[in-house]
């Protein structure tokens, strides 16, 4: 198994490379037509992945598990993938708030998504390690996690469009006390130095503060996918996945925000219905192709409502 997984990785780490490295080398602003390709490939690539996870459970490559049936695991990928990408539309709302706190330019805003997503696989990898060995150690933790999530989702319906900005002005607050910050436009880099010492630019501080959201997106989207698996190979992959298609997804729905008021709306009851699920694991399962139905449903209802709607809204009058 070890050699999947240094596999795995490389093949990561080389999507990355090519991304920034290569495609995206020079900063400039990203068009919708660029975005929704990557995004397409993004997608269908994870979606693919899916082929793999069912011969490795079909016939225990590298020792996955040795009575596993490989369409449920199939599906049970699959479903933990679309939980991701539901949850990552909440991180991309919030993300959207900063870029314009912080004004900053679009052409920068790439740079520093692909460079908050690397870090974050990092972090989901070893929060994800740390989740599933919980779940299989102390069966009560779903309890836990499954009364968060319900939680969460209702305190959806209740919070703003508009989100306080504050975290931001925390963030330059507290790194201001030990590190320089230069506000100047420094072509997209992260250091700068001025008077012959080393500064932190405003790119450097907006990624720091993506970072720290990221972290705290985690708390929900580890618990939610646990709901779908405890099995540490699905979890991690179907994880990361989601995650690479974030900085494109982005671009696709930064410049549409209002016209997916719906969406919100669908992922807490999607938080809601995955709390539950968590909360009556031990005397009412679900099967894993009933919640794959389920969170499809959720999902494809949210954004369809938000279009239809939208697009049968009658238009304002002018002043």
């Amino acid at each position: 198994m070890i050699w999947f997984w240094l596999g795995f990785f490389a093949l990561v780490a080389l999507l990355l490379f090519l991304d920034l490295g290569v495609v995206h080398r020079r900063a400039k602003e990203m068009t919708l037509r660029t975005a929704a390709l990557w995004t397409a490939g993004w997608v269908s690539l994870g979606l693919a992945f899916s082929g793999v996870v069912y011969l490795m459970y079909e016939h225990n490559w590298g020792g996955v598990h040795p009575n596993a049936d490989g369409a449920d695991a199939t599906i049970t990928y699959v479903s933990a993938y679309l939980l991701e990408q539901a949850l990552s539309i909440d991180n991309i709302f919030v993300m959207s708030l900063l870029f314009r706190s912080f004004k900053m330019p679009l052409k920068y805003q790439h740079r520093i998504l692909f460079w908050g997503i690397l870090g974050a696989v990092v972090f989901r990898v070893a929060m994800l390690g740390g989740g599933a060995y919980l779940a299989k150690k102390f069966d009560f933790i779903f309890y836990v996690f499954g009364a968060y999530l319900a939680w969460q989702g209702l305190k959806l319906f209740k919070e703003d469009d508009e989100s306080d900005d504050g975290m931001d002005n925390r963030a330059v607050k507290v790194l201001r006390r030990w590190v320089r910050i230069d506000d100047g436009d420094h072509g997209g880099k992260f250091t700068v130095r001025i008077n012959g010492k080393l500064a932190l630019t405003t790119v450097a501080v907006c990624l720091v503060v993506i970072e720290l959201t990221d972290v705290v997106f985690a708390l929900d989207s580890i618990p939610a996918v646990l709901s779908v698996s405890t099995d540490t190979f699905i979890m991690i992959t179907s994880n990361i996945f989601a995650i690479m298609g974030l900085r494109s997804l982005y671009f696709v729905l930064a410049g549409a925000m209002e016209k997916f008021r719906y969406l919100k709306i669908a992922l807490a009851v999607l938080l809601i219905f995955i709390g539950v699920k968590m909360i009556a694991h031990s005397w009412l399962p679900i099967p894993h192709w009933i919640s794959l139905v389920v969170i499809a449903g959720i999902i494809g209802i949210g954004v369809a409502a938000s279009l239809l709607i939208t697009e049968r809204a009658p238009a304002s009058p002018s002043p």
